[in-house]
């Protein structure tokens, strides 16, 4: 699926059905563990969704004022973390914003590819590099909590 989202970040597909799909998968995860996807988070996870590239939260928060005219900075914040707590969106770390999870619901670190010229992120799912970063810890001795590998570049079309 992840592969398959890439491949849409360049090419000409049905955004709205990919915006649709990624709500319809939020509200299924939500429902199932019994926590509230309100109208307010389900604004933010749209808007985070709104392109293949991530976005601020002040951008989230600029265009949430418009139709949520009382929105402030903590109102965004709140919904941001609520939605990476459930793992609907993730954070790019180097990038200080987020992007929307196309592997919701399955357990998985971040991976990401991010191209440099156009912002276009592309989140991977590669089982081998989770066990070698996994490995490595162990051998290190060290707990990790939160792993995350942002690979910076240029995307197929930009280094055409």
């Amino acid at each position: 699926m992840a592969a398959q989202n890439a491949v849409h970040a360049h090419t000409s597909h049905n955004h709205r059905e990919c915006i649709d799909d990624a709500l319809t998968r939020a509200r299924e995860i939500c429902a199932v563990r019994g926590v509230q996807l309100t109208p307010l988070r389900e604004k933010v996870l749209q808007i985070v969704w709104r392109s293949h590239k991530p976005v601020g939260a002040y951008d989230v928060l600029d265009e949430l004022t418009r139709s949520h005219k009382a929105a402030r900075p903590p109102t965004v914040y709140r919904a941001l973390d609520f939605l990476m707590s459930e793992g609907l969106i993730h954070k790019i770390e180097s990038l200080n914003a987020y992007l929307g999870c196309t592997e919701a619901g399955a357990t998985h670190s971040g991976q990401f590819l991010i191209c440099r010229q156009c912002g276009a992120t592309e989140e991977i799912v590669d089982p081998k590099l989770e066990t070698a970063l996994d490995q490595a810890a162990k051998r290190a001795h060290f707990i990790a909590e939160r792993k995350v590998v942002e690979i910076s570049g240029l995307c197929a079309r930009c280094a055409a």
